[in-house]
Parts: structure tokens; sequence; C-alpha cells
């Protein structure tokens, strides 16, 4: 039996070898204080009782100048801790949207109105089919009314109603959730990077809710699909600077205006993928208000990559040569994303990662740049930093590329693909319908890490890490937008998944 498990063992696969040495490294260097402790703790052993006695005698002789050293000291140190202190930011509670059943959009549905609109050429119907097959996308996403209606109502005015029945919708549903007074909040942060009318989104809502006047509101625009990370940024900031208050931040996106009616293909494929949602997060930075908040803020850390020209022209919104306004995507998006990920991931490595990974990655760093080995770069082990992962569902090709990269297993995918799947890219709110999914599954542990990562035109990726201040019970959720059907899911998502006409 002996004889047996060695030889096993020599047959193991390298790879599970090689995992196994890196998990016990991980753990010698996380434990290392610990090791220091035992010649310390030797050292002690050979001192005498007479040793002991002596040093006490000492602090005796001593102890008052000692206690008052101390008090003043410790005085100090406190005020200048607590003066320095930035304001810890809780989330008290989130809401996603989930839209009337009547506006579902299968792919048959998206590719009966595209024909009806009389605007596409039979090339550019086929290549919008053949984006939708290989999405990644259920038949159970959203679009809105305007683009079920036959002929398509593209007004001003029907975008202004999508708008305010997504913004309404998902406030209410989170002041229901929260219980938090309207004359209480005191900054608003209303992101959507196409629509952005006068009066401004932020504006829609101050006057809805009847917010105070002395309200710090803003509407950011143009900044795509990382704008919801950034408003969650923002809104931090302006905490540290007014007390006791609380912060709404509102992410959603316009559809109808947005509507290409071109046939340039790399306009196109914005028709094909954006769906319709929106979310609402309230954060606040009262102390008390801790016990009964959902997450802790941990960091935001947002990195733009626009001062390259390929970074700045991969999402890019202009006239096609019928003067056809469309957003145009890139071939070179999924590189981009890469390359910026990698930069932000460089800034917030060291702030998240355990020693041992911080060393592996310097070593590698250090061998590449000053010593000119040829060694690949090495990629921090994430997993060792985060339970969760909430990766924005912009598409499937920028899914896969991250998953590789990150080497993340398909268990911490599951959150982002199902997203895909069950809602479609909603843009910046993505990342909430992600962290719902594991409200619902019940994955949300008190003391888990969650890590947001969020792209959008400019080029930009932006991260930010909550901390779990308490068990999320799948049952005490309300008006989770996987509720009702979480049982159904993980799907089984096919690479092509034919279209019936």
């Amino acid at each position: 039996m002996r004889y047996q498990k060695k030889h096993d063992l020599k047959n193991e696969p390298n790879s599970v070898k090689l995992k196994y040495m890196k998990l016990g490294y991980h753990y010698l260097v996380s434990n290392a204080m610990y090791l220091f402790l035992v010649p310390l703790t030797i050292a002690l052993a050979h001192l005498s009782v007479e040793d002991f006695i002596n040093f006490f005698n000492h602090l005796m002789l001593n102890y008052l100048n000692f206690v008052i050293l101390f008090i003043v000291l410790t005085i100090i140190l406190a005020t200048l801790y607590f003066m320095s202190r930035p304001r810890q930011v809780y989330l008290l509670n989130f809401a996603c949207y989930k839209p009337d059943p009547t506006q579902m959009c299968s792919t048959e549905t998206f590719m009966k109105q595209s024909e009806l609109s009389g605007n596409f050429t039979e090339e550019s119907l086929a290549f919008q089919k053949m984006i939708l097959e290989r999405s990644g996308y259920g038949d159970n996403t959203y679009v809105s009314k305007s683009l079920l209606k036959v002929p398509l109502n593209l007004s001003f005015e029907e975008a202004r109603k999508e708008a305010e029945m997504v913004m309404f919708g998902v406030i209410d549903e989170l002041l229901a959730k929260t219980g938090v007074k309207c004359k209480d909040i005191g900054i608003l942060v209303v992101n959507s990077s196409l629509f952005n009318p006068t009066p401004s989104l932020s504006a829609m809502v101050v006057n809805r809710y009847k917010l105070r006047g002395n309200i710090l509101s803003y509407s950011l625009g143009g900044m795509g699909c990382s704008a919801g990370l950034i408003s969650i940024d923002l809104a931090k900031q302006l905490l540290q600077v007014q007390p006791n208050s609380y912060a709404l931040v509102v992410s959603m996106e316009s559809m109808t205006l947005n509507w290409y009616r071109g046939n340039n293909r790399s306009m196109l494929i914005s028709n094909s993928l954006f769906r319709m949602g929106g979310a609402a997060i309230l954060l606040s930075n009262r102390s008390f208000d801790r016990y009964r908040s959902k997450y802790q803020l941990i960091h935001t850390l947002r990195t733009h990559k626009g001062a390259d020209d390929n970074s700045y022209n991969c999402v890019y919104q202009k006239e096609d040569n019928s003067k056809t306004v469309g957003v145009a995507l890139s071939k070179d998006l999924v590189t981009m994303a890469g390359e910026a990920l990698k930069s932000n991931i460089t800034t917030l490595g060291p702030l998240v990662l355990p020693m041992s990974e911080q060393i592996l990655f310097l070593a590698s760093l250090i061998g590449r740049k000053i010593f000119k080995m040829k060694i690949k770069q090495y990629v921090p082990d994430f997993k060792l930093a985060f339970e969760h992962f909430c990766i924005h569902a912009g598409g499937r090709a920028v899914l896969d590329e991250l998953e590789k990269n990150l080497k993340l297993t398909k268990w911490n995918m599951e959150p982002s693909r199902m997203t895909l799947y069950r809602f479609g890219n909603t843009s910046s709110s993505s990342l909430w319908y992600e962290l719902a999914y594991l409200e619902a599954k019940g994955r949300i542990k008190k003391g888990d890490r969650a890590w947001q990562i969020g792209f959008g035109s400019g080029f930009k990726c932006n991260s930010v890490v909550w901390g779990a201040l308490r068990t999320i019970d799948p049952a005490k959720e309300k008006n989770n937008p996987w509720m009702d059907e979480i049982d159904e899911f993980p799907v089984h998502v096919p690479k092509v998944a034919p279209t019936v006409t």
C-alpha cells in the first residue's frame, strides 16, 4: 500500500505538484511571523526567575514616569490617527432593475425587429445574427419598449420615458429595502454614457423624489461601461468631506436613441450586444450604519489608458459614411482591455495580495526588467486575495480573455457568464446583477472579499473591492432579480446557439 502511494505521487502531473508546492509556500510566508517568534521563545526560556524579578523591580522604580509618558504618547497618537483616518464607507444595500416580461427579447424577436425596420442590408442582418449566435446570450434578455414596436419608435420622448422607468423603478426598490428617507440623501451620482438630456438625469431624480436643495448632484456621461465604478469612487471621495451623509448612486444606459440604423459592421455590434438594465446603490459614512450594511468599501482604483491612441479609439462614437451616428467597436478592443487590466492589477496587487504572491511578482519583475531574463511575467493568483469576482459582462470574448489572463476557474466566472446569458450587456449596471447572483446563490459569507472589475471607453479599467460585513441569507433578500429563478442556474451556454427564424 505504501509503495502504491509513492508510485502514484511520482506519476502525479507536474502542474498538480506545483500547485501543492505553491500552496505550501503561501502558507509558509503568510505565517512567517509565527516562525520568527520561535527564537524569541527559546531565548526567553533561558532566562532565570531572578532575571524576571530584576526586570520588574527596575520597571516599578520608573513606574510613574513610564505611565505619564505612555498616556501622553497614547493621546498624541490617537489624535493623529483619528484626524488622518479616512471615513469608512458602507454599502447599505443595492437594487437591480428587472423589466416587465413583455420586454423580453429573444434572438428570433431581435432579428425580426431588425428586418422589419428596413434599415439593414441582407449582409448586415446576417452579420448581426452571427454575433448573437456567438454572444452567450439567452432568449430572456430585455430591450426598451420602443424597440419592440412596429415601426420602431426611436424618439427623444421615448428615450426619456425609458430612463425614467429604469431609474425611478430601481430607486423605489432601493428605498423600500433600506427605509432611508429622501431628505437624508446628501449626495447623488447618476451615470449614463450616451443619453444625457437637459435637465440632466440627476435633476430628473431630484425632481421626482423632491431631494433637498443643498444636495451634491452629478451626472456622468460618455464614460462607457466602467462609469458605474467611477460613480462609486466619486461618491466615496465626496463622503470623505461630508460627515454623516448618504450617497445614492444610479447606473443605467438608454437604448432608444442609440440604436444604430446603418450598415457599418463595427457599429452594428453594439446593437446586438447592449440590453436594458439599471442599478441603484446606497452608500453611507455613518458609523452606526455599519451594523445594518451589507458591505464595506475597501479599495477603489481607476486606470485610464486614454493617452494611447489605440486605446482611445477602440470604442468611439462617430458618423458612418452615410452620416448615421453609431458607436464603433475596434478589433483591438479585447487586446486593449487586457492591457488596461495589467496596468490596473499592477497597482491593485500590493494593496490586496498576500505577501507570498507579492514576493513572486517582485522577483519576476526584477528578473525581467533588471537582469533582462527571458521569462514570462508572473501573474499573481488573485484567488488568494478574493473569494468572489464580478467582471463586467461586456461580451463573451472579454470574459474569455480575463478568465485566461487571471487564471480563474469556471466557478469564479459563473456570475459574469450567467449575467451575460440572462440579462446581456447592461453596460455599467452589469456588475450589480453579478453581485446579486452571488447573493441569491448564498455564496456571500461574512469576511468575504468581492472584486468588481469594469471596462469602458477611453479606455478605462476600474476596480472596486468590497468586504462582506455579514453573511447574506438568500431567503431574506427582497426584490433580488434572480430569486424567482436562481435554481435554474448555472446553465450550459453553447459556443454557438443557432437562431430559429
